[in-house]
């Protein structure tokens, strides 16, 4: 019997699905992954080359994670204490779960939420209550309230991916202030959205507020995330929790330098909300398709029976994006990443050809 308990382990752990990363493609207009594209990829090569001369990689990172925290405090203007990092937000959530939750912990969270939320929920055996997505992609604050003592953690995607829906300001706070257990607020696509609630981690001592420089700085490949908590909070998982290196020195250092250039990513995010507005406009004008609104960096839209069809069609003619399949009370869900003006404009005439 206590042979076998490995074996046991590995294959409950078969059993489970994982969470699935996207498929790989090669000379495609990539808008499956909510990448930012809309940054300049020469700009980005310029800051790793300034990285390099900056940079021993024989050296542990040694003060690295320390130096980024400073960078990363002042461009969300909280106190340094109350900031921590991580190998993107992803690594964050992880170690949050496997340490704070339990098989005894129950998650209160949306339907859909982030895919890689939910898969780490079912790898550690946490029992979630979701709370659907109603016929115009957006969420019902008083079921999230009636249900918020049955639940010890909250988790809220804010903007959702992958609706891009969000709540108003004052219905989140709401939902936040009158949860008594823990509150994971992910803001990934914060930059692209209307407001965050990070300044409410100040007085609320059970707030953990999930950020990125993944989406609106364009750095996914560098895996830099980061999260606001209080100071408590961000010390235990920073000295016990945390890995002695969370990031390597290339991320640290382009994390750093890129904070120094925020407002070229600002910019740009700004760029991308009107793009964004573009797109939906222009599907809805082709009168077939559902398009939900969205405060993120991509657009959902509904094709019901013909979705398999379109997303096959545009990967012939060089342009990928997401299939989801049935969101809440819709069929044929597809969702598409705001890229380059160019891109979306691709992609834009490559959809009206195909209803033509």
């Amino acid at each position: 019997m206590r042979k076998d308990w490995f074996q046991k382990k590995v294959d409950s752990f078969s059993r489970l699905s994982g969470y699935k990363k996207p498929d790989k493609y090669s000379n495609v207009i990539k808008l499956d992954s909510n990448e930012n594209y809309a940054i300049s990829s020469e700009f980005l090569q310029e800051l790793i080359n300034e990285t390099r001369e900056k940079m021993d990689a024989r050296e542990y990172p040694l003060g690295g994670s320390e130096r980024l925290v400073s960078s990363l405090a002042r461009y969300i203007k909280m106190p340094t204490e109350m900031v921590g990092v991580g190998n993107g937000s992803d690594q964050i959530i992880d170690l949050i779960l496997g340490n704070f939750a339990s098989k005894e912990s129950k998650i209160l969270t949306s339907e859909p939420t982030f895919g890689f939320f939910e898969e780490r929920c079912k790898l550690y055996s946490i029992p979630t209550i979701k709370i659907p997505f109603d016929g115009k992609m957006s969420l019902d604050i008083e079921k999230f309230l009636s249900n918020s003592k049955k639940a010890n953690i909250l988790y809220l995607d804010s903007p959702n991916n992958p609706t891009g829906f969000q709540f108003q300001r004052k219905e989140l706070e709401k939902i936040i202030q009158e949860f008594t257990g823990l509150v994971i607020i992910d803001e990934a696509y914060v930059e692209f959205s209307d407001y965050s609630v990070v300044d409410m981690a100040r007085k609320l001592n059970n707030l953990v507020v999930l950020r990125t420089l993944s989406k609106s700085f364009g750095l996914a490949g560098l895996r830099i995330g980061y999260f606001v908590a209080n100071k408590k909070t961000v010390d235990a998982f920073a000295r016990v929790i945390q890995y002695p290196y969370p990031l390597n020195t290339v991320a640290i250092e382009t994390g750093i330098l890129a904070l120094q250039k925020s407002k070229y990513f600002l910019d740009i995010a700004d760029m991308v909300k009107k793009e964004r507005t573009r797109i939906i406009e222009k599907l809805r004008e082709m009168k077939v398709f559902k398009v939900f609104d969205s405060k993120a960096n991509f657009v959902l839209f509904a094709a019901d029976g013909a979705s398999q069809r379109i997303h096959k069609a545009l990967i012939e003619q060089g342009i990928v994006i997401k299939n989801l399949g049935k969101i809440g009370r819709h069929e044929g869900c597809l969702r598409v990443t705001v890229g380059s003006r160019e891109m979306n404009s691709r992609f834009l005439t490559a959809i009206r050809d195909l209803l033509n």
